[in-house]
């Protein structure tokens, strides 16, 4: 999955029997120094600092980063959230109207969520056995689901400095396979995809028979690029899945994840009739709500780029009857109605989506829907807030890499930086997608030679996506080389008509372009679109 997309995530249960967790809240850290008894503070019921540190007595040390730094972690991103509402409401910086950062956090963590019910619980759980690995493996899990849930980075934090106290106290055999896959989960939240990979590893080699870490081993190897590896590791999952697993959770484990890599090369039906079975299977499973959501937005993703618009509306809404917050489905129905010229109601769609977690790529999308409608004023104060952000902390500057580049790219702007940026992030993954990143990120730079290098490695599967191809065909014409260039824009059109809202229609100007280029050459301007 492309950009910033999660897998499902894995709840472990004894022999690997895994079902998957992901939506909305800021929440700041109590005072340090407060007795264990004193009572959360109003606006923070979901994480008491207090009561995790007092915990780790009798040699057991859990350092949850230093709370100062988790502070200003969290300030950021409320900064981003109220940011966020003074755009959508429309209201300028110096307005007289203002949102008090208090209100808008008790707005946004009350009542309290399963999770944080979850959270609670389970810290009290380890103040009264302080020696139990399993009451730390399952808080560290319960922070990484409210990463999820919330867009907060910090949490992430919170899970690894947990379940490291969990893999501390767990015994060195078997039963260290769930903290250890918990572990990995967090690693590939934080794009740390080598470090996924090697406790992926490490639990299979426990001999727990954790399915779970054969699924995470695959999606390791699936977002850096080595498909093959990703292949034979969720056949060794179905292989001993049949053997230890109930075919409702290995459907529900394993079809979602074959089916991306059916749709990356090229056989976008069959993912969809995979994603079809994992969704009949997690019907039937007791799922977090924003599991089912995200696999019902998975399947809007396909039928989208499929260009069945019907139907991805059809799982988008699905998505949000599952979880009214999901916030990527919700984006997914904004996308639709941008496609079907629905403008006005696709821009109220992406605001109620980034209300929720102001997500990168959804700001841009918003904006552009912002342009296309000719409110140019709002579109650029989209664009301002996607770059503020990409560089809002370390972890942000990792996490959005690729979609920064990307967003550069598409605006023209900072092209170098643009550039940086993506060479950086194919440092640690070479997938298809950043190799289209880089592609399209040197096209605008004007260095067409190594983008059509990048790009045929991007098209190396055969995938149908309509941007992917869009790139590769405006590659190809700048170079000259205007049959495999119609092919491409003929593709990507024919797979889905409407597949941006802007370079659709460049990619049918081109196509005329080209039938009409008997005359004078018309391709040297066009790396400066």
């Amino acid at each position: 999955m492309s950009g910033l997309a999660q897998k499902p995530a894995l709840k472990t249960q004894a022999k690997g029997e895994s079902l998957l967790p992901p939506g909305p809240g800021a929440s700041k850290a109590a005072p340090m120094g407060k007795a264990e008894e004193e009572k959360p503070n109003a606006t923070n019921p979901i994480f008491h600092p207090a009561r995790i540190s007092s915990v780790a007595g009798q040699g057991a040390s859990i350092n949850l980063l230093s709370f100062s730094l988790v502070r200003l972690e969290m300030a950021k991103w409320l900064m981003v959230l109220l940011s966020v509402f003074v755009l959508i409401a429309g209201l300028a910086p110096a307005s007289s109207q203002t949102l008090s950062s208090e209100s808008l956090e008790q707005k946004r963590v009350t009542p309290s969520s399963e999770t944080d019910q979850q959270i609670r619980k389970l810290q009290d759980r380890v103040k009264q056995a302080p020696g139990d690995y399993a009451g730390y493996d399952a808080l560290g899990f319960s922070f990484l689901q409210k990463a999820r849930e919330t867009g907060d980075v910090s949490y992430y934090d919170f899970a690894e400095q947990t379940l490291k106290q969990a893999l501390a106290l767990a015994p060195h055999d078997f039963r260290a396979a769930d903290p250890l896959v918990h572990m990995a989960l967090v690693y590939m939240g934080e794009h740390r995809f080598a470090e996924a990979l090697a406790c992926s590893q490490k639990a299979i080699g426990t001999g727990a028979g954790n399915l779970a870490a054969f699924a995470i081993e695959g999606d390791a190897y699936t977002d850096v690029g080595d498909y093959d590896e990703a292949a034979a590791a969720y056949h060794t999952l179905q292989t001993l899945g049949r053997e230890i697993s109930s075919p409702l959770s290995l459907a529900y484990m394993s079809d979602s994840r074959v089916a991306y890599l059916r749709y990356l090369h090229g056989d976008t039906a069959d993912a969809i009739r995979l994603m079809k079975s994992a969704i009949a299977a997690a019907l039937q499973a007791n799922l977090p709500r924003e599991n089912l959501a995200w696999l019902y937005f998975e399947l809007g993703e396909r039928y989208f780029q499929s260009g069945d618009l019907e139907q991805a509306e059809l799982s988008y809404r699905s998505g949000t009857t599952a979880d009214p917050n999901h916030y990527r489905s919700i984006a997914g129905l904004a996308k639709v109605r941008a496609a079907q010229g629905q403008f006005d109601e696709s821009i109220q769609l992406y605001q109620r989506s980034i209300s929720i977690i102001p997500f990168p790529m959804y700001v841009a999308e918003l904006g552009d829907v912002y342009k296309k409608a000719g409110r140019l004023q709002e579109a650029q104060q989209q664009y301002d807030l996607v770059e503020y952000i990409g560089h809002l902390s370390k972890l942000n500057q990792v996490l959005a890499n690729r979609e920064l580049a990307m967003f550069y790219a598409d605006q023209g702007i900072k092209l170098q930086e643009a550039l940086a940026l993506v060479r950086k992030e194919l440092e640690v993954r070479h997938d298809i997608y950043t190799y289209d990143t880089l592609a399209w990120v040197l096209y605008r730079n004007g260095r067409l030679q190594e983008a059509a290098e990048a790009i045929d490695k991007a098209l190396a599967l055969h995938t149908n996506d309509s941007l992917l191809l869009f790139h590769a065909g405006m590659i190809y014409h700048s170079l000259a080389k205007d049959s495999a260039a119609e092919d491409l824009f003929r593709r990507a059109l024919k797979t889905n008509p409407q597949f941006h809202v802007f370079h659709a229609e460049v990619a049918r100007r081109t196509l005329a372009e080209i039938a009409l280029s008997h005359g004078p050459d018309l391709r040297s301007s066009n790396a400066q679109r």
